[in-house]
């Protein structure tokens, strides 16, 4: 690394909001199993605190030695519904407890695991762990849940799907003080991965070693200013600079990726190179598709820039590092990004456009807020259509949507720090009732086929 590769990396942190958005230690508690739930929470717990207890102090030892931010430390488990499915509880709120009390007590700020893989059936503990969910979510600070429902080898799980509308509808009455936040901290997946460090969605896959350090990195304003460079420019230009850029973010990430993982003495797992943007001014993954020529965001083109932008931020980043996973590509989440908020107050975005920009994002209807009372058979459809982009394309997509309770279209609902600010969207009025009620299964695409 030159000095003009540092001045300009120091550039990039200080003027254009770079940042490793986080540092996810994925832990295995597979040996945690146990048929007394008390003796399987008080390994769960020893376990978590043992493997993390030095990760929040090494990542504020990075950021100061390197002057590189690490906004976020987090934990993901493997999915709760495996480990506690060996039990004879019906309830796993008291699992949810157990993880909330490591994270407070490692002072990370999320732990990701209160998850189920339901994308070909049920069993007995992600029945329970699904039913759990609302009042998880509504008496803890810290946990985040996700369940996949459908995948390109497998098809959509339609009952699963089912429930799940009404799953986020009992999580918003439960959370509704707070206009229905635990919904923030619950996602449905297709074809979810098992290396994902970002939150809500994150889990430690069965695949994965016993413990893994994953990194997230970000920088929608470092994009940003590069394609304001080259205004005018033919889109070969475009792609070519968003490339460089990326390789360039994806390198600060591999750095602390290695450091983290030599001094805590945790394999390497991946980087995931997904430009996540903040509420912040200059952090916006919508300005990015602006700087390239649209108006605004939203507008005829949107869907086309948005690709452009996925494709040249992995051809990027895989050219940096060797182990690129996690979701990798570009965030849109509403409420966590200023320009999108701007394009759904203005007229030019709806549910809608955004739905057709999922086919081609990191993951899909993200941080979305909708009249609180929109019904669970709606919510079920919404997850079913993003289920469907999903399994069809073979990319992982998601919903992860707020009914905000006693809100209507127009109406503004504050989350806070990174989550921001929502508007309440407007959706379909008509029904879907009878289509969600038919439950089954939406069979896998023929090109699934493959050995």
């Amino acid at each position: 690394m030159n000095s003009n590769n540092i001045l300009e990396t120091i550039k990039m942190i200080e003027e254009e909001k770079l940042d490793i958005r986080t540092i996810t230690m994925g832990i295995s508690l597979l040996d945690c199993i146990d048929s007394d739930g008390d003796k399987a929470r008080e390994k769960i717990y020893n376990k978590i605190t043992t493997s993390a207890r030095d990760l929040v102090k090494v990542a504020k030892e990075i950021e100061n030695e390197f002057g590189i931010p690490i906004v976020n430390k987090r934990v993901s488990v493997t999915p709760i519904s495996i480990i506690a499915g060996a039990t004879n509880e019906d309830n796993y709120l008291k699992f949810a407890e157990t993880l909330d009390k490591a994270a407070e007590d490692l002072g990370i700020d999320f732990i990701g695991g209160f998850s189920a893989l339901v994308h070909k059936g049920y069993t007995k503990g992600d029945k329970i762990l699904i039913n759990s969910i609302p009042e998880a979510l509504a008496k803890t600070n810290k946990i985040c849940a996700s369940v996949n429902v459908g995948s390109t080898r497998c098809g959509i799980n339609m009952d699963a799907v089912k429930e799940m509308g009404q799953v986020i509808k009992r999580t918003a009455e439960l959370t509704k003080d707070s206009k229905g936040f635990g919904c923030a901290k619950l996602v449905v997946f297709a074809n979810a991965v098992e290396d994902n460090p970002f939150m809500a969605g994150a889990f430690h896959g069965v695949g994965e070693a016993d413990k893994i350090i994953n990194v997230g990195v970000s920088g929608p304003g470092v994009v940003q200013r590069a394609i304001e460079k080259v205004k005018g420019k033919p889109f070969d230009v475009i792609a070519e600079t968003i490339k460089k850029t990326a390789f360039k973010i994806t390198r600060v990430g591999q750095l602390v990726a290695h450091e983290a993982s030599n001094r805590l003495g945790v394999p390497f797992g991946i980087v995931d190179l997904s430009l996540a943007p903040t509420p912040a001014i200059g952090d916006s993954v919508a300005h990015i598709l602006e700087a390239m020529g649209l108006e605004v965001v939203g507008t005829h083109g949107t869907t086309a820039a948005l690709a452009l932008l996925n494709d040249a931020v992995k051809k990027g980043g895989v050219m940096a590092c060797s182990h690129v996973g996690g979701l990798s590509g570009a965030f849109i989440p509403v409420s966590e990004d200023a320009g999108m908020i701007d394009a759904v107050l203005n007229g030019s975005l709806n549910l809608e456009k955004l739905e057709a920009m999922t086919a081609i994002c990191s993951v899909g209807l993200d941080m979305i807020a909708v009249p609180g009372d929109t019904t669970a058979e709606t919510l079920s459809a919404m997850i079913a259509d993003e289920s469907a982009i999903g399994v069809i394309n073979n990319k992982t997509t998601a919903v992860r949507i707020i009914p905000a309770p006693g809100c209507v279209v127009g109406d503004m609902v504050e989350f806070g720090g990174l989550l921001g600010t929502a508007p309440v969207m407007k959706i379909n009025q008509f029904s879907s009732y009878e289509f969600i009620q038919r439950g089954g299964r939406i069979p896998a695409p023929i090109h699934s086929f493959k050995n």
